[in-house]
């Protein structure tokens, strides 16, 4: 699924080199965000025991992994969408995964918050 080629890179006719580096840049900096993901879910396991319980620790530290996981598969996907479109001519495909990104970011940081006010460090 995510990485079959099925040909389509010899599909159409060659984008503007400008916009498929552009869309490099976009798949990298979800990679980037993914990866951010990966960093604070070890940070998190490894270097804050004195952060809430064992088990919320990794509850969160977990979440942020698939988060990280699950990022990196769709900016995959979607950098191959992009490249198929623009072969194409065709309109770009549209993401509702962002305001998804958005509101998991935005809950996990309101856990984050909550352990921090209840008492979550020491």
């Amino acid at each position: 699924m995510f990485f079959k080629n099925n040909g389509w890179q010899r599909q159409g006719k060659d984008p503007d080199y400008r916009f498929s580096l552009a869309n490099e840049r976009t798949y990298l900096a979800w990679i980037r965000t993914a990866l951010a993901f990966l960093a604070g879910s070890i940070a998190l396991d490894q270097l804050a025991s004195g952060f809430a319980s064992p088990l919320i620790r990794s509850l969160l530290a977990i979440f942020l992994s698939l988060g990280g996981a699950v990022l990196a598969l769709v900016a995959l996907r979607r950098w191959q969408e992009n490249e198929q479109a623009m072969r194409n001519d065709r309109p770009l495909p549209y993401t509702r995964l962002l305001p998804t990104i958005t509101i998991l970011v935005v809950l996990t940081a309101v856990c984050f918050i909550a352990f921090i006010i209840i008492g979550g460090w020491g």
